[in-house]
């Protein structure tokens, strides 16, 4: 699942008029990009939610052939991930695990491995986590499981049960790989982020795993400068193909 909803704020004026995910990388929406980089990890369909400027996106997914089928999950006000999850939770009916991934996030992560490794985990869900600077981290413990959340901005912290005062600070990459187990675990309604279930499940005892991607290229196109840095990025990998 890709999420593509988002209105963009931090990109306007751009994003006025073009939803975020189909401003141009390297020649190609942004859409574009994630999707094809799940199918060479192994996707073999794709829902995509969306709500601001949405049938820009269903004209551009209708007019491009991605090599998969492509779904579309409208929704009439935001949900955020969580809630927007759970209502395209239809779409996996397959018993696999599944991605979940921001439809703003440009990234080198090695999916394919990312999901082998969630497989062998057994856990409910793995998120790719690395070790930056951000105001909004996620804490694990020392096996890797998620144990709370810090928000550096209005210095909040919340634990998933018991304080853990070895929990160590991660950023989260936006990118995750879900057991379809979870999404009939999934109590809360309306808007909601997943980050919500996640803490309430891990507090359950729930295996909720941080894949660390440290070393491969990340960022998102969150704002102007963000979205010029990915361009330069994305501009030297195409050049350096073409040598």
């Amino acid at each position: 699942m890709v999420l593509a909803a988002g209105e963009g704020r931090r990109l306007r004026p751009l994003t006025d008029n073009i939803p975020k995910v189909l401003v141009e990388v390297a020649g190609a929406p942004m859409l574009e990009l994630v999707i094809r980089r799940l199918v060479q990890a192994g996707a073999d369909g794709v829902i995509v939610n969306t709500f601001h400027l949405a049938e820009q996106v269903e004209v551009f997914l209708k007019s491009r052939d991605l090599g998969v089928p492509v779904e579309v999950s409208h929704e009439t006000e935001l949900l955020d991930t969580g809630g927007g999850l759970k209502k395209a939770s239809a779409f996996f009916s397959d018993g696999q695990p599944f991605f979940l991934h921001n439809g703003d996030v440009y990234s080198e992560i090695d999916l394919a491995e990312m999901y082998r490794s969630h497989q062998a985990s057994g856990a409910l869900a793995t998120v790719a986590v690395s070790d930056r600077a951000t105001q909004r981290y996620l804490l694990f413990d020392e096996s890797g499981r998620l144990c709370g959340r810090e928000n550096l901005k209005d210095g909040s912290r919340q634990w998933a049960a018991a304080e853990a005062p070895a929990a160590r600070r991660m950023a989260f990459n936006g990118i995750h790989v879900i057991s379809p187990e979870l999404l009939s675990r999934i109590s809360e309604s309306g808007v909601f982020p997943i980050t919500r279930t996640y803490l309430r499940l891990a507090g359950e005892g729930a295996a909720i795993m941080a894949w660390r991607s440290d070393g491969a290229y990340y960022n998102d196109i969150g704002d102007a400068a963000k979205l010029a840095e990915v361009r330069r990025r994305a501009a030297s990998l195409k050049e350096d193909t073409l040598r």
